[in-house]
Formats: C-alpha cells, structure tokens, sequence
C-alpha cells in the first residue's frame, strides 16, 4: 500500500470514529453522564493508535458533547436534546442541480449535527420579491436574516460597486483553489468570496449529427464563420438547426464583445465612438448569429435551461453552454463533447464562477464559516466532481480522475478547460459597470433587433458611461 492511500485509510477511520460516537450521543446511545468506551478499546476498534484516538476525541470535545476527566475517561455532557444552530443560506434555485446541493448537505449535517443548515432559494416568497439579487442580499444582510449568500463573479462586481463589502466576512484564500478564481472575488486586495465551482463558456455539440453529416468535429482552430458553415450543413429545415444559445443571457452574450479584445473605456479612459472598432464588430456578430434563421431558430427562450432542453430533443447540434449547464444532460444517452468557443481574432471566452459569502452581521458567525470551509474542502469538492458535471474550484479534486462510478454522462472532453485557461475573461474586463448590464443589454437588443442604428448605440453607450461616471 503507498504512503498516500495508508494516510487516506487512515483518515478514513479516524472520521468512522468520531462519526459513530457523535451519532452515539445524539441517539441516545450513550446519556449525559455516561462515559465513552476507553482509548485503548476504541483504538483496538477502529484500529487507531491511542494518539489518534485522542485527536479523534478532541473533535466532540470542541464540539461540545464530551468533556475528558484526567484519569478517569470521556465523560458525555450534551445529549441528543441539546439545541442545533440553524444557518441559513440564500440561493437560487440552479444550485440544487450544479452542485447536488441536498447531497452536500446530508453530507455535512453527518459530520457537523450540532449545525442544521437551511437553503433558502431565490423563489422563497418575500426573498428577492421586486429587487434586484444584490440588493435583496444588502437587506438580508443587513436584518441578519441569512447567514450565508451563494453568487457568482457578476454578482460580487455589483456588490462591490455598490460599497456592500462592508457587510461581508473577509476570507482567507485556500491554497488549494485555482489562484485565478481567488482574484475574481477579490475588492482592493481583500478577498470576500470562498470560490465553489467554475466554468468557462465552451461549444457543446452532438456527435451524431456531426457524423451523420460527414463534418469534421470542432476544435480550438474554428473562428465564428467555420461554426456558420457547419451549421449550415448541419441545419434540415423544420426538423433541426444547426446553432443555439440563450441570447439575452449575462452569461452568453458579452462573450462576443470580449473576442474583441477591446473594453468599453478607450483613449485613456475616457468612452468614446465605438463605431469601427473591434467591439463594434463583436456587437455585429452575435447579432447577425441570432437574425440567421438559415442555421439558427427564432425560438424565444426563457432560460438557458431551454437551450439544454432544444439540444436533448435533437433540435439543435451546437450550443453555447457552461460545464454547469451540462448537468442538464449528464443522466441523458446523448452522444456529445465539447470544444473551445469559435473566436474572431484571437482565441478568448467567458470565465463564470460560484462561490459564497458570509454575513458579517451573523448570529451564527463560526458555524457558518464552518459550512463555507466544508463547501471548499477537499471532501466537498470531490463529492461535487463525483456527482455533477461541474467544475469543483479545487485543482485536485478538478482534475482528478473520473469517477468510475455513478457513471454520469460526461463529455469526452471534460479536461478541456485546463488547456484553455489562458483564454479565460472576465465580465469586469469590459470595464462597464456591473450594475448596468441590464440597460446595456437592452441597448444592444434594440440594436440586433433593427431599432437604432450604430450611431445610435455608441452615442446612447457613452452617454450610459458618462452618467454612470465611468468617464
């Protein structure tokens, strides 16, 4: 047996241990005053040295179910009565499918049951009711209600802008976490966000078709107009299409304007006319993707959930999608893969991450980190690669080998997003304010709908700029 896996045994027993005493106590199988079997019985039991017992011991000792007497043994003091913390923690509901959130769950509550930890998600009434996420987070946060926020990098941006850190616990990093994530969650040099998991946008397309119609499958050399003429071919009318993504998506869409390479602040900081300029051209594509019914459909979508939904039904053959909406197909027969996003002019995608923050105004402050910490421990973050698609914010746990079992329904590419991390862009390099992503995407609507012309968009987008003082 190597080094590595005797430890991992080891380990593996001592938490047996702790774990059948703490369910011991709580169920009554050991009372207030009754005594734990003795080091040298337990060591024998769960063949542990005394040392490791008494480190085992430790644990329900900080954990306030036993005290040790010099000399005489471990003596239980709480019993199953005792009352539990309750930590409550907001999310939306794509949680519970991205990470097998219950799962993790069940998980904690085995080892930690002095902590109950209630999810309260986005379609809880009187939650996010009529106010923007951030906000129903500043108010939560502020009345203390929830102890705990899921969010992604878009969200933490606009908290920031919005001075809301203030609210926030600042994190220490997790060596073990992907550095870049780390940098995403981080506000004049202060990290606020334990990153979970990670994605970055990537061409998700069905191999049947593709071999049905005798194409090559993508890779890392396609630029937009090799995907335009896939789809073509790949497009039999009023059966299938060839391309599509959720359009209106904060998560799709600013992909286009990032291939530019350009941001929205130019001439040293100043906005200027956007017409001629590279992210002109990134607004042009996207738009004249979504209007070309000869390879993509006028299906209205309501979420990206949709999308998913097009692709398992055989409608469509590429899509723009996440490693977290590949859970969508992950229980499906559905022969696919993945490939970079086709590019303009240098090879660039979109970089989305989930993680959480603690409310600094929390009753319950220590066993809410406690749950944050569990989120990006190694066991959590194994069983979120075991059990979903996703991609856990470990580099271990990311990139170690596929599970052999459940066999989920993984592309053959999963490693992709290894090789492509160079590639990666943020929301916030576009330099426009977070909090105006919404106005801006109406524009640009309008815009790929035919309503206002060029000169009409970078007038109204520096006119955004300036009134937002960004100038």
């Amino acid at each position: 047996m190597s080094e590595k896996a005797s430890r991992k045994t080891f380990r593996a027993r001592l938490q047996t241990m702790v774990q059948q005493l703490r369910s011991g106590i709580i169920e009554g199988t050991y009372s207030i005053g009754d005594y734990l079997p003795a080091e040298s019985t337990l060591a024998e039991q769960f063949q542990l040295s005394n040392n490791s017992v008494r480190k085992g011991l430790e644990v329900l000792v900080d954990e306030g179910f036993i005290v040790k007497i010099d000399k005489v043994g471990s003596r239980v003091i709480k019993s199953a009565e005792r009352e539990r913390i309750t930590v409550t923690v907001g999310c939306m509901p794509s949680i519970t499918r991205d990470l097998e959130f219950m799962r993790l769950l069940d998980d904690f509550h085995a080892l930690h049951p002095a902590v109950a930890v209630k999810p309260v998600t986005g379609t809880a009434s009187g939650l996010f009711t009529s106010r923007t996420y951030i906000e129903s987070i500043r108010e939560q946060m502020e009345s203390g209600s929830i102890d705990i926020f899921t969010l992604n990098n878009m969200n933490f941006n606009e908290l920031a802008e919005s001075g809301y850190t203030g609210l926030l616990e600042e994190q220490q990093a997790n060596a073990g976490i992907y550095p870049f994530l780390n940098e995403a969650f981080t506000a004049d040099g202060t990290l606020y966000v334990q990153p979970v998991t990670f994605s970055p946008v990537v061409l998700c397309y069905n191999r049947t078709h593709f071999g049905e119609a005798k194409l090559l499958e993508p890779d890392s050399g396609w630029k937009w107009n090799d995907l335009v003429q896939a789809a073509a071919r790949l497009t039999v009318p009023g059966q299938k299409h060839g391309f599509y993504f959720y359009q209106v998506s904060e998560n799709r869409w600013p992909l286009f304007l990032l291939q530019s390479g350009e941001s929205f602040l130019r001439d040293g900081g100043l906005p200027g006319d956007i017409r001629g300029t590279r992210l002109m051209e990134g607004i042009r594509l996207c738009g004249e993707l979504i209007r070309d019914r000869d390879i993509f459909p006028g299906y209205l979508s309501e979420s990206s959930t949709d999308a998913s939904r097009l692709f398992l039904e055989g409608k469509i053959s590429m899509m723009l999608a996440t490693y977290s909406s590949l859970n969508d197909l992950k229980h499906s027969g559905l022969d696919y893969d993945i490939s970079p996003v086709p590019y303009i002019h240098i090879p660039i995608t979109l970089l989305l991450s989930i993680g959480m923050i603690v409310n600094k105004r929390s009753k319950h402050k220590e066993a809410a980190r406690q749950f944050v910490d569990y989120m990006t421990s190694e066991r959590a973050q194994s069983l979120i690669r075991r059990h979903t698609v996703s991609i856990p914010a470990m580099k271990q746990a990311a990139e170690a080998p596929v599970p052999e079992e459940p066999r989920l329904n993984r592309p053959r590419h999963y490693s992709l997003f290894r090789e492509i991390i160079p590639s990666y862009r943020l929301h916030s390099e576009l330099h426009w304010p977070a909090r105006d992503f919404e106005p801006l995407r109406h524009l640009l609507k309008m815009f790929w709908s035919g309503l206002i012309d060029e000169h009409t968009l970078s007038e109204r987008i520096t006119s955004l700029l300036r009134k937002d003082g960004a100038c």
